[in-house]
Formats: structure tokens, C-alpha cells, sequence
């Protein structure tokens, strides 16, 4: 092969090598965040530890940041639950924050689904309102 070819061969190769790494590494979900506090609740900003849940769990990113919508399409691989789950559900949403989480009484949804099937096991998760809803959360 002559020189000059191959010199742009190995140019070309490094460059889609690097181009590769960077689109691979800005598509990779973010390590998950500390303690985020969702607030907008009447009894209280419930804490939520992503490392508990995430690595000291095992719980799947996807559990909680699902796919978006096509009436409503995802801006980043994990957004937060208000960005698109505001307290009054607005059109063309049709889940409100709240039952994005559980049903008015908390007695299902997301969270306390888990929570209760993680306490049936034996394994100590909080099932009341004021477990999770702390008003010094607000």
C-alpha cells in the first residue's frame, strides 16, 4: 500500500475510533445521584437515595425512568419524574406527579409496590405515608 494511503488509512481509523468512544460515552447513563428530594407534596419532600436503590438494590434505571412517550419524547436518558409528571397532569400528559408514584390512598404504584413486596420478604422498607413524606423534605 503506498505510504501516503496508508497514513490516511490510520488517520481515518483513529478518528472513527475517537468519534466512537465520544458518541458511546455521551449516551451512557450518568452514575446514578446522591440523595435527590422530590418535593411538591402536602405532607412533606420525600429523599430519595439513588445508591440505595440503583447499586445497594439492584433496581434497573428503567424501572423508574421508562421510556418516553412519543407525545411527549425524552431531552436526556433520565430525566426527573417532574419533568414530565407536573402536580396537575398537563395535557399531553395524563399521570400527575402523584400517581406517577402510588394511587391516592398509597396502596399502589411504583414505589409502594416495592416497598411492600421488599417488607414481605423481610427485608425492611418504609410502607406509611410519613416513612418517605418528611416535612423538612418540603
Amino acid at each position: 500500500m503506498n505510504p501516503v494511503r496508508l497514513l490516511a488509512a490510520s488517520v481515518c481509523a483513529v478518528a472513527c475510533v475517537a468519534v466512537a468512544a465520544t458518541v458511546g460515552h455521551a449516551q451512557a447513563p450518568k452514575e446514578p445521584a446522591g440523595a435527590v428530594v422530590m418535593t411538591g407534596a402536602p405532607n412533606g419532600g420525600v429523599k430519595f437515595e439513588h445508591k440505595l436503590h440503583a447499586k445497594d438494590r439492584g433496581i434497573k434505571c428503567e424501572t423508574c425512568h421508562h421510556a418516553s412517550k412519543p407525545e411527549k419524547p425524552m431531552t436526556a436518558a433520565q430525566e426527573k419524574c417532574q419533568d414530565c409528571h407536573t402536580k396537575v397532569a398537563t395535557p399531553p400528559m395524563k399521570t400527575k406527579t402523584q400517581a406517577a408514584f402510588h394511587d391516592p390512598m398509597a396502596k399502589k404504584g411504583l414505589c409502594i409496590d416495592c416497598h411492600a413486596e421488599s417488607d414481605a420478604k423481610g427485608k425492611t422498607a418504609p410502607t406509611k405515608c410519613m416513612d418517605c413524606h418528611k416535612k423538612e423534605n418540603a
